[in-house]
């Protein structure tokens, strides 16, 4: 009998393996085996595993092309996954454990409570890289499709800035504040679903109503989806605060604003497309509120009890004061940009942005230091004989807020403008003034928002609206006439203008407010 070269291999493989005389093993493996022989060598079949591995041996021992393919599949198979694929692994269990075991609230939760020092960490990360999105997706742009393309999606995204701010209708602190849950979860839901829905329908109809065209339409459109699902995520997230959970609620907040970030980039690198990247933003914001942030909600707190058209419909009366202010707050703080998209280049509202950025810092960095103490300040607040100790707080946050604020300037006097320049790949020598009459906005507006989240956790929101009204009247007309006289730098001083006025009368109206509770707790005082 002939011996094929298939023989050849087959034998070579038998006297690796220590047989001498791999016909005569088989054959004698055959008889035991009822006579399974195929041309004296090998069995007539096998598993499909023995064949595989008959395969690769060949393969390896005849040096064939295939053979370090082999080696590197069984390297693969036999290797452990890294952790952050043990991580997704163990997510997605849990997420398919949770669909066919019950839903998500009867799953039991499996992260602790009370993890003070993890809750500053991940929700000063999580708000860094929140806030950090805006400039860096600024920076990208501007890098890789020029300043005019990076100013039509800065004023897209202030647009949608302010649909998420719709979007939240100011419950968010209201939420984690309510200690009791005298408004079930599940309300809250329904309550920011709706919002998000009429949000969204909102930023449309002014898409429509602004006469874009389709690129601009798209690129707002890319922006609104995520600015609206950046809403509906805080109520989940606010959930998890609620709970004593808040660093769950800041890994969330930083999944999904570092997933953006790298969506876009990678999108617009390999498209030089604005649209394509914007619409890329808003599926990924989609993805990460599906896959994380509402799962992680409902397994990580208390099944919530039944939603209710009343207590739903009630957070729209309760709120809407404080969504009043808030509202047109941001509003007030847009409101040059808005005037400069009639009056001036889209280049220059990347411009004003840029220089905003390094105040937003300020503002950033005093959130990093009294939202995480928000539910902590309500029960100093709650209790009459702490009433020194929360002033001392104010005190406090305040005096920090100007330190902040000079250690900003002192930067930007410095190394702060070659680095913009460099970042951005345009030049900002020309707008140093600008930058730190920004700074000092920055501080302004920081102090502003402190100085308001006391008076929401004092439950007092409402008597600011008339505050906000008036200076909403002065940002639409010392805007219009700065800039078309100034240019950017009317943009600036209007802005600044505009803040400092706000926060002296909400100074003068904390006061006021303070005055009628001592009053109303002890009439007969001094």
């Amino acid at each position: 009998m002939s011996i094929t070269p298939l023989d050849s291999i087959r034998r070579a493989i038998a006297r690796r393996n220590g047989v001498s005389n791999p016909a005569a093993s088989r054959d004698g493996a055959a008889k035991a085996q009822g006579g399974r022989i195929e041309n004296g060598l090998f069995p007539a079949s096998h598993t499909a595993e023995e064949l595989a591995r008959i395969q690769e041996l060949s393969q390896r021992n005849a040096g064939g092309p295939d053979s370090s393919q082999a080696t590197r599949r069984r390297r693969e198979r036999d290797r452990k996954p890294g952790p952050v694929r043990r991580m997704v692994n163990a997510w997605w269990n849990r997420l398919l454990g949770a669909v066919y075991g019950g839903g998500f609230s009867m799953q039991e939760a499996k992260y602790e409570e009370h993890a003070t020092s993890r809750d500053y960490l991940w929700n000063t990360l999580g708000t860094a890289v929140w806030g950090m999105a805006f400039p860096l997706l600024t920076i990208v742009s501007t890098q890789l499709v020029g300043a005019e393309e990076a100013g039509k999606f800065s004023i897209a995204f202030v647009t949608g800035t302010l649909i998420m701010i719709a979007c939240n209708y100011g419950v968010r602190n209201f939420q984690v504040s309510d200690i009791d849950e005298k408004t079930s979860f599940a309300s809250y839901q329904l309550n920011r679903w709706l919002c998000g829905a009429l949000a969204l329908g909102c930023g449309l109809t002014y898409s429509s109503a602004r006469g874009y065209d389709a690129q601009m339409a798209t690129i707002g459109l890319g922006v609104y989806l995520y600015k609206v699902i950046d809403g509906i995520a805080d109520v989940y997230e606010g959930r998890l605060q609620q709970a004593d959970k808040l660093y769950l609620a800041g890994m969330s907040q930083t999944l999904r604003s570092a997933g953006v970030i790298a969506v876009f980039s990678v999108a617009l690198f390999l498209t030089r497309n604005m649209p394509i990247a914007a619409m890329a933003m808003g599926i990924a914001a989609i993805a990460s509120l599906v896959l994380v942030t509402a799962p992680l909600a409902l397994l990580e707190t208390e099944k919530s009890r039944r939603m209710s058209l009343r207590e739903a419909g009630h957070l729209f009366i309760q709120c809407a004061p404080l969504f009043g202010a808030l509202f047109l707050f941001n509003l007030i703080e847009s409101m040059p940009k808005f005037v400069m998209e009639g009056a001036l280049a889209y280049k220059y509202q990347l411009y004003f942005n840029a220089l905003f950025f390094p105040a937003q810092g300020i503002l950033l960095s005093i959130g990093f230091i009294y939202k995480p103490q928000l539910l902590r300040l309500s029960s100093i607040w709650a209790n009459p004989r702490k009433r020194r100790r929360f002033d001392l707080i104010i005190v406090a946050v305040m005096a920090l807020i100007v330190v902040i604020t000079g250690v900003c300037a002192a930067f930007m006097a410095g190394p702060g403008i070659p680095l913009m320049s460099f970042m951005y790949g345009l030049s900002f020598e020309r707008y140093r003034t600008l930058a730190l009459l920004m700074v000092v906005a920055g501080g302004v507006t920081a102090a502003i928002d402190f100085i308001y989240a006391i008076i929401t956790v004092l439950r007092h929101a409402g008597d600011v609206t008339k505050i906000y009204l008036i200076c909403f009247a002065v940002s639409v007309v010392l805007p219009v006439i700065l800039i078309n006289l100034l240019g950017l730098m009317g943009a600036v001083v209007s802005y600044l203008a505009i803040m400092a006025l706000l926060l002296v009368l909400l100074i003068i109206e904390y006061a006021h407010i303070r005055q009628r509770i001592e009053r109303d707790r002890n009439p007969y005082g001094a």
